[in-house]
């Protein structure tokens, strides 16, 4: 049975990127701390990115996390997007690696189905779950979703990395390779025909 770690969750965002931390002490886990970062005030999109890299860098600096569950961003159809939230997850990324936080990324449904038990629950079904197990009161459940959703990838993180099954053969997405690998029938409209 491992010591106590905490584990920093994040959720990446161009708009507003949602963070959770909690505490693993065996096989029990506690909320630390969520929250979200509001970017749409920033004035270009390279100031949004060092307010990520700064913002994080001050969780891991106040909360000292032994491991960094991420949120992989999903396939979407319009390129800008998914250039510009691939940028803010790298930012995010890069502050852990900083401080050698080992980074673990989670595809959006396998999170959903650790925390709910379905890879196609509605976030509020993902932030009632989490509410539920980590005993949060209704008045600390935040507005934003994406504080939940950020707490929910330190949770699944948690799940899959503590129990007596976890291996180096868990679904943890640690790259794109394995992210192909593991969803082929979602990747098969993309791949050329020969």
């Amino acid at each position: 049975m491992r010591g106590e770690r905490i584990i920093l969750g994040i959720d990446p965002g161009t708009i507003i990127m949602g963070y959770g931390l909690i505490r693993v002490l065996g096989n029990k886990a506690e909320l630390l701390a969520m929250g979200v970062i509001h970017l749409d005030k920033m004035e270009n999109h390279y100031m949004r990115l060092k307010r990520i890299f700064d913002r994080i860098s001050g969780l891991i600096e106040e909360f000292n996390p032994d491991e960094l569950a991420i949120e992989a961003p999903f396939f979407g159809k319009n390129v800008q997007s998914m250039l510009k939230l691939g940028r803010a997850q790298g930012v995010a990324m890069a502050a852990a690696l900083k401080y050698d936080i080992p980074i673990t990324e989670y595809v959006p449904m396998r999170i959903k189905q650790a925390i709910t038990g379905n890879g196609n629950a509605s976030k509020e079904q993902v932030a009632g779950m989490l509410q539920r197990y980590l005993k949060i009161p209704p008045s600390s459940m935040p507005k934003e979703l994406d504080a939940t959703d950020g707490l929910a990838a330190a949770l699944c993180h948690h799940f899959l990395t503590s129990s007596p099954m976890a291996s180096a053969s868990s679904s943890a997405t640690k790259n794109w390779s394995d992210f192909v690998r593991q969803n082929p029938e979602r990747i098969q409209g993309l791949r050329p025909k020969k």
